[in-house]
């Protein structure tokens, strides 16, 4: 699989961001992908999760959001992170030959989708994916990040380990729970919110990865039968 190397147009104030288009051989969706806010569209996890999902048929659109792309570490404004989003979808629909779209991301890429669907529907994505929500900062349990969640109208599919600590499973249940039927968690024993496992459970991050991108391609096939 090689990626193709796309620009993204977030706005004129904005600019252009980089952007990388992975559509494996036989693909049956495609999933608009954001990063974290510490790292970019080319980390070890954004990598190893789109070649797991191109392994299930699901293609990728992997986007660097503005500061990043612009070599800082502080992440924009929200209004530049959801236009961001919402461009990239755009441009996955645009490049995407077709395919049934999905978008989502790691940690903070994951939220600001959902923001920006809240705010209004992203372009024919059928079904939102969160790589570890971030339900409330570090050693601060709270669901207030959970509430706009309620107004993005679309499928939704949280991928959680049980040792992050910026979602508290006690607590995003009961969201998970009043979203009702729409929604689903996936819950990766001894996982953190990187998805990093203890050397005491056995497994290996890469067999993990493989995991999230088999629940994803599941959830995927009843979301867009």
């Amino acid at each position: 699989m090689t990626a193709r190397a796309l620009r993204l147009e977030v706005g004129e104030s904005v600019g252009e961001v980089s952007a990388l288009l992975d559509v494996p051989t036989g693909a049956r969706a495609l999933l608009s992908f954001g990063h974290g806010a510490g790292a970019g569209m080319t980390h070890g996890f954004m990598e190893g999760a789109c070649t797991e999902l191109a392994r299930k048929g699901i293609a990728t659109l992997r986007y660097q959001f503005p500061y990043l792309e612009r070599g800082s570490r502080r992440p924009d404004a929200r209004p530049v992170l959801l236009a961001t989003v919402r461009a990239a979808a755009e441009l996955a629909e645009r490049e995407g030959g077709g395919l049934p779209l999905l978008a989502g991301g790691k940690s903070m890429g994951g939220r600001m989708t959902s923001f920006a669907a809240s705010e209004s529907a992203l372009p024919n994505v059928r079904g939102i994916v969160f790589f570890g929500f971030p339900l409330h900062a570090a050693g601060k349990p709270s669901s207030e990040r959970g509430d706009h969640l309620f107004e993005t109208g679309v499928p939704l599919l949280f991928l959680q380990g049980t040792r992050d600590r910026l979602a508290d499973l006690t607590l995003l249940h009961p969201v998970v729970a009043e979203l009702g039927a729409r929604a689903e968690v996936h819950v990766v024993s001894d996982a953190d919110h990187s998805f990093h496992m203890t050397k005491r459970s056995g497994r290996t991050d890469e067999e993990v990865l493989r995991e999230l991108a088999d629940v994803t391609s599941s959830w995927a096939e009843r979301v867009l039968a």
